[in-house]
């Protein structure tokens, strides 16, 4: 689409995923079996004609970056494609640093901006799951003559405190933007998705660049500054979304992918893209394998049984075993007679014979992290090994690589943390 630039804001921390993004960013967490969060920003963008797409990155962009690539999969290598990944740096000139805000990381790379051939900046977050037609909400922006225009959806009221809301007028013009407080003044969320004038979004990311006391974050500063300063509408949005920025609303939009029918539809008509890592072989349901209500990727092999899952790319599911409610990443492997339970295991994870993850009734919250595993959820990070036998509780973490030798008994308590003991180096100084 001509006039529009995107630029995608993929950099977070995803702090609330704990070790899910202890090694890579949130937009690049996998989701939904073969997909990762990204993939479906990126999708919107293409199936609305958007192929002008910058992505800013900062928290461990490895594995973001190896994904994109030069953008293949999602069809921005053609003549009128274009995707940039953007990094932090620092310069000589003052200023330039890690980006303090979802504002400071756009202002940081206002040159670029300035540099497009376009009329309006689209700014999204790429750590939500949504199909949505940007055309919609931009011709809704033109229609209205708008100056910046923001996406909003309604969301029940027990979780309006972790968004910023707003209210609007009879022609849908806001009047008011509070950011995650106790008493929100209505239930229309702001989706993180934007449009701005270039003219506008240039001048107000300066200005705000300018307060010291400004923590430089579209929700927090910019649009409270601009509500009845310009013309600042919302457009509703009344179709699927969440953001799954915690353990349980990762887990929870996973599961939502089983429903009939489903809360995201992979369909043809508005496909989801994603990069293909390798070629894998159909999924295998043996004679014993028994799977009901559940997501099973290619490359598979299910002895087992498998129900209310949602499985990735190479799982193994051995004889006499059984998984339930539960997200399992790609090349894991579970061994016989194991029961994974309400529990998200990472990549490559081996699950040696006889254990059990996510047992028993006490929903003891995590000592360490007790904002983060307080809903019964056990997380076990990417590439750890459980040893046979061992019983591992709820709400636990155990983290990225751990081994055998890190598990001191064979019960792993509801509310415990496994973290890799210090290695001895075996080299003479």
């Amino acid at each position: 689409m001509e006039g529009v630039v995107a630029i995608i804001l993929a950099g977070g921390t995803g702090e609330r995923l704990g070790i899910l993004a202890g090694e890579r960013t949130k937009p690049a967490v996998p989701f939904g079996g073969k997909y990762r969060i990204i993939d479906f920003t990126l999708s919107n963008c293409v199936n609305s004609g958007i192929y002008n797409v910058a992505i800013l990155t900062q928290y461990q962009p490895r594995s973001l970056t190896d994904h994109i690539g030069i953008g293949l999969p999602w069809g921005f290598a053609r003549p009128d494609g274009r995707i940039q990944l953007l990094h932090p740096y620092l310069a000589r000139e003052e200023g330039h640093d890690w980006y303090k805000g979802t504002a400071d990381a756009v202002y940081q790379n206002l040159q670029y901006i300035e540099e497009q051939e376009a009329e309006l900046v689209l700014i999204l977050s790429g750590d939500h799951i949504y199909k949505m037609d940007y055309n919609d909400m931009l011709d809704f922006h033109r229609k209205n003559q708008a100056d910046a225009t923001l996406a909003v959806t309604r969301l029940p009221r027990d979780e309006l405190i972790n968004f910023g809301t707003v209210t609007v007028d009879e022609n849908q013009q806001v009047t008011g933007f509070q950011e995650k407080v106790k008493e929100p003044k209505s239930d229309l969320v702001s989706m993180g998705v934007y449009v701005f004038q270039k003219e506008l979004l240039l001048q107000v990311l300066e200005e705000d660049a300018q307060r010291r006391s400004s923590r430089h974050d579209f929700g927090r500063n910019i649009f409270p500054q601009l509500v009845g300063n310009c013309r600042l509408h919302a457009y509703n949005f009344e179709g699927y979304w969440r953001d799954v920025g915690t353990i349980r609303s990762y887990w929870e939009a996973n599961m939502r992918l089983l429903d009939a029918p489903p809360s995201i539809s992979f369909s043809a008509d508005w496909p989801i893209r994603t990069k293909e890592d390798e070629p894998r072989s159909p999924a295998v349901i043996s004679r014993r394998g028994d799977v009901v209500n559940s997501m099973i990727s290619q490359g598979c092999v299910i002895e087992g049984r498998v129900e209310n899952s949602v499985l990735s790319p190479g799982v193994v599911v051995a004889a006499n075993t059984v998984v339930k409610y539960s997200v399992i990443m790609d090349d894991t492997v579970i061994g016989r007679e194991s029961v994974i339970d309400y529990s998200i295991l990472d990549k490559q994870v081996v699950i040696e014979a006889g254990s059990h993850v996510g047992v028993g009734n006490d929903f003891q919250i995590n000592r360490e992290e007790p904002t983060i595993l307080n809903t019964g959820l056990t997380v076990v990070g990417k590439g750890a090994r459980i040893p046979e036998g061992v019983k591992i509780g709820r709400n636990c973490a155990i983290a990225c690589n751990v081994t055998e030798k890190d598990f001191r008994s064979s019960i792993v308590q509801s509310g415990e943390t496994i973290r890799p003991k210090p290695r001895r180096s075996s080299r003479k100084e």
